[in-house]
């Protein structure tokens, strides 16, 4: 049987320096080296140009000559890799470096057979690797079933939530939704209102000023008139010619509207 090291020195020579697995399809350069195929194809496509990733050789086209005895190689490296890494996946004792095959019941932990010779496990019940997998399988699987069975019920409750939830926002949507038309009447009512009340302050402020308004243009018409006598009346006290201040005869009279007063 092939010892890790001899696996591990023959998985290095199987193993393509590009994509660092074993080889698939191995072909040769012209240079000697080794590559998968499709790594190196793919390396030139991505270089652009035919070289050799491991030396950077350059060759005018691209000849890849096909290497069976590395495939041959290749395949048995892996073969061995993968028995390699299955056997060292088994556990083992620790203190017996014996396979563990044994399952304690009572400590539940795997053990070896000289384990459960010993003085540790005395009158300690034991099964069988496998039979212990395919018991605890079973508790597994029960509990499974009652754990699926619970989320299917949590599954509806949530469900049930979901369309409790979506019925409170579509009744809060619809009771949203009255409460803005109604407000919109009552606006539209308010606004009608408040036109009215402007229009009949306004029509009441109309007919108290229009008399108002007049008697003010009867008093700057009597103003005017006063005013103009005012005017007269200081012309003639600066007269200096005696003939002409006599010669104007009567007397000035004023009429004066009392009505426009009165109405103040």
């Amino acid at each position: 049987m092939a010892s890790n090291d001899q696996v591990e020195s023959l998985a290095e020579e199987a193993i393509c320096p590009i994509c660092l697995d074993f080889f698939t399809d191995s072909v040769s350069l012209e240079c000697g080296h080794n590559f998968c195929r499709s790594c190196i194809t793919q390396s030139w496509d991505r270089e652009g140009r035919n070289s050799c990733p491991e030396c950077r050789e350059e060759f005018t086209d691209r000849t890849l000559r096909v290497n069976r005895a590395l495939a041959k190689l290749s395949e048995k490296a892996r073969t061995l890799s993968l028995n390699q890494t299955e056997k060292e996946s088994k556990l083992h004792c620790d203190t017996h470096q014996e396979e563990l095959k044994l399952f304690c019941e009572t400590d539940k932990k795997l053990i070896c057979v000289i384990c459960a010779a010993g003085r540790e496990h005395k009158s300690h019940s034991f099964m069988p690797v496998d039979e212990a997998v395919e018991t605890y399988k079973e508790q597994v699987k029960s509990s499974i079933q009652s754990l699926t069975t619970n989320k299917s019920a949590i599954q509806e409750m949530e469900e049930q939530q979901k369309q409790n939830i979506s019925q409170v926002r579509e009744q809060s949507q619809s009771l949203k939704s009255h409460v803005t038309s109604q407000f919109a009447e009552l606006h539209q009512i308010l606004v009608k209102k408040e036109q009215h009340i402007l229009g009949e302050i306004k029509d009441d402020e109309e007919k108290t000023l229009r008399p108002m308004e007049k008697n003010l243009q009867d008093i700057h018409e009597n103003l005017n008139s006063i005013e103009e006598e005012l005017s007269k009346l200081q012309g003639r006290m600066e007269q200096t010619d005696v003939v002409l201040f006599l010669k104007v005869r009567g007397y000035v009279s004023f009429s004066f509207n009392e009505t426009a007063v009165t109405a103040l």
